[in-house]
């Protein structure tokens, strides 16, 4: 006879698989997830559980077995010399002894619990676990040999402890969702509708999880990527057998780590990709961390066993050192070898896929305001900030006021995962916006609204709130330069550090590397990190916390660099990120090598432009500062952005060739080999000084 698995029972009882396996884990019974199979006794005693007249059964055991101990104690005899009173009084008290003892027996599952903040103090703690604030001080000093006070704060870790030794058990109190509470409401089961799955595909790189997500579409997204690695999180939705999938393309690179993290935790099902001929790699180990973290099943893709060399089967084997047992070696977890090269497996994949998400029972409500996860944002030329989202309840529509985080604004045009402009739309699915203030951090809950002001509120709510957090860290001025002299002579205890970048998956490749540099002497820490050019709050922020600001493929505003002279703040601007990562950790071992520094001699605005044929682009220039030189070199800027960067052609003031023009002239200046200009960009032009360190 055949095991019955958990989500088979949970039909049969009429509940949902979480709720099932919830009440299975409070039984002692050990499972895994809604496809464990169950043995026939354990069957039987949930079935027990759930039956009404069982249920009844046993409170009427329990009564009966409390009369028994009451009349045990009723029945026992007294000292002869003990008055009848005083028997009476004896026989009550143990009448409400046993009474107390049978109470306690029954409620022996409901475990004191409380919740504690992650950073606390004495006196906010012993009102939390019910002591008083001079047993918890008393209990430091003698059991710890720590002298404290009352107003002394607590991470986490010692209010836990301090509970402990109390007998109260404590977990983390969760900050409240300010943005949750208002812009969310309940869910009526009657709206309830199915769903498209959200997958994500994940793997070492080079496993072939781009060519594997490629053969799934029928496009070829490689082309567009730089060195075949998956730079920016996309999404695409794929139609199979009539069914709706919804992919997630998550990188592959060491450096984008933070972003694979974040993709797991904002899906149904993580497919794990591992090449027949490579085995299971280090990135493998951290995509299966990653995608149990998030609690999704895992469904294990056998790439490229057309190759020569490919061994399936040592494959499963290297995975169950991993916990991932194969359903053909007697596991749970399905594996299915394909070939993305060659087409094969696919359908089969898709089919899996759809099994699977029916097996979740995946669910959301239409018929409400949407809500979901920012997937990506970047500054694009000529449209903005563009935003993709992927809407897991409720419908977007074009029009409405929108919120994640600090940014805000109305969804001015929407596009689907091929780029066609839509009006609206449901669950699971993917889209992108233009119409928002600033670029929202990627994994950012976004919500809609009807109320435009109450949205621009709270999101002026937000951005105070960051502020207050971000501020509370140590002043004093740093640069790279003096950083090694500073962390020898003890002064330094952390680097802070400010990132502004083109995209976010660039704020978290470099955020993650960075971080990564600490150690014993120095805790490297990224405060912040956002997409678009340094900005004065950048460095008045940077100022109030003694932050470095580094800088990756944007420019700072004039007002910015100007505030950054005078507030001696550090800027540092990288095209390559990990150019930026190696001078970090050089400044931190005191390694830093003679180098030649930028000097930008001066900025000219765009405001005419001239076509000659054979010639090419000549941008007609007013001079806003300083200097443009005919031998210098020169970076064209729009909206922010680096465009382009190259020696110059030509510079002429008026007919005549000129060697250099300054502020408040006009002048026609032409790129060498580069003609792609617009009125209002700004051309800066710079020369390399060497420096001495």
């Amino acid at each position: 006879m055949a095991k019955l698995r958990v989500y088979e029972l949970a039909k049969e009882l009429n509940l949902a698989n979480k709720e099932l396996l919830t009440k299975i884990e409070k039984m002692g019974i050990e499972v895994k997830n809604h496809m464990s199979s169950l043995e026939d006794e354990e069957v039987s005693k949930i079935r027990d559980e759930f039956n009404p007249k069982k249920r009844e059964e046993k409170k009427v055991e329990v009564k009966k077995e409390k009369k028994k101990e009451i009349k045990k104690v009723e029945e026992k005899k007294q000292p002869k010399k003990m008055s009848k009173d005083l028997s009476k009084k004896v026989v009550k008290k143990y009448k409400k002894k046993v009474e107390k003892v049978v109470e306690e027996e029954e409620n022996e599952d409901d475990i004191r619990m409380v919740k504690v903040p992650e950073v606390t103090n004495i006196s906010e703690l012993g009102c939390i676990i019910g002591r008083s604030a001079t047993e918890i001080i008393k209990y430091l000093m003698l059991e710890k040999g720590v002298m404290a006070t009352i107003n002394q704060e607590l991470d986490f870790e010692t209010s836990q402890e301090i509970a402990e030794h109390f007998d109260v058990l404590v977990e983390k109190q969760e900050e409240e969702d300010v943005l949750k509470e208002v812009f969310t409401c309940e869910d009526c089961e009657d709206d309830m509708v199915k769903r498209a799955p959200v997958v994500v595909v994940m793997g070492h790189v080079d496993h072939g999880k781009t060519s594997l997500l490629d053969a799934i579409r029928s496009t070829n997204v490689i082309e567009g990527e730089a060195g075949g690695i998956t730079q920016h999180i996309g999404a695409s939705v794929v139609e199979h057998n009539g069914e709706k999938i919804t992919f997630l393309d998550t990188p592959g690179h060491e450096a984008f780590t933070a972003m694979r993290l974040r993709g797991a935790k904002a899906t149904d099902i993580a497919i794990l990709v591992v090449a027949a001929d490579d085995g299971v790699m280090p990135q493998t180990i951290e995509a299966i961390s990653h995608a149990r973290a998030a609690g999704v099943p895992i469904i294990v893709a056998v790439n490229k066993i057309d190759k020569v060399g490919a061994n399936p089967d040592r494959v499963k084997q290297e995975l169950t050192e991993h916990g991932l047992i194969a359903e053909d070696w007697g596991g749970e977890t399905i594996c299915m070898n394909v070939s993305a090269l060659k087409g094969q497996g696919i359908n089969e994949l898709l089919d899996t896929l759809l099994l699977v998400a029916e097996m979740e029972e995946l669910t959301a409500n239409p018929n409400k305001k949407a809500t979901g996860s920012v997937i990506e944002a970047k500054l694009e030329k000529g449209r903005g900030i563009v935003t993709s989202l992927l809407v897991n309840e409720g419908t977007l529509r074009v029009g409405e006021p929108v919120i994640a985080g600090t940014a805000f604004g109305k969804v001015r045009a929407m596009m689907d995962a091929n780029g066609n402009k839509i009006k609206e739309a449901g669950p699971s699915t993917p889209v992108e916006i233009l119409g928002l203030n600033e670029a929202p951090t990627a994994g950012e809950i976004f919500y809609s609204s009807d109320d435009e002001r109450q949205v621009r509120k709270y999101a002026e709510q937000m951005v105070c709130k960051l502020k207050q957090d971000l501020v509370k860290q140590n002043k004093g001025k740093v640069s790279l330069d003096d950083l090694f002299t500073q962390i020898k002579e003890g002064n330094m205890k952390n680097l802070n550090i400010i990132v502004k970048a083109d995209v976010h998956g660039s704020v978290e490749a470099i955020k993650h590397s960075l971080e990564k540099l600490s150690n014993e002497e120095v805790l490297v820490k990224v405060l912040h990190g956002a997409v678009g050019p340094v900005s004065e709050s950048d460095v008045t922020l940077a100022s109030a916390s003694g932050a470095i600001i580094i800088g990756f493929n944007v420019r700072p505003t004039v007002m910015a660099e100007d505030l950054a002279k005078r507030e001696e703040v550090d800027l540092r601007f990288y095209r390559i990120i990990y150019n930026a990562i190696e001078e970090v950790e050089a400044a931190m071992k005191g390694m830093l090598d003679p180098e030649f520094e930028e000097k930008v001699t001066g900025t000219a605005e765009v405001r005419k432009l001239f076509k000659v044929s054979g010639v090419g682009t000549i941008a007609g220039s007013y001079i806003t500062s300083g200097e443009i030189k005919r031998n210098s070199s020169a970076r064209l800027v729009r909206e922010g952005i680096i465009i382009h960067e190259g020696p110059l052609a030509s510079l002429k003031r008026e007919k005549d060739d000129a060697k250099e023009v300054k502020k408040g002239f006009e002048c026609g200046i032409m790129f060498e080999n580069y003609n792609d200009l617009k009125e209002g960009d700004i051309i800066e032009g710079f020369i390399m000084e060497e420096i001495k360190r």
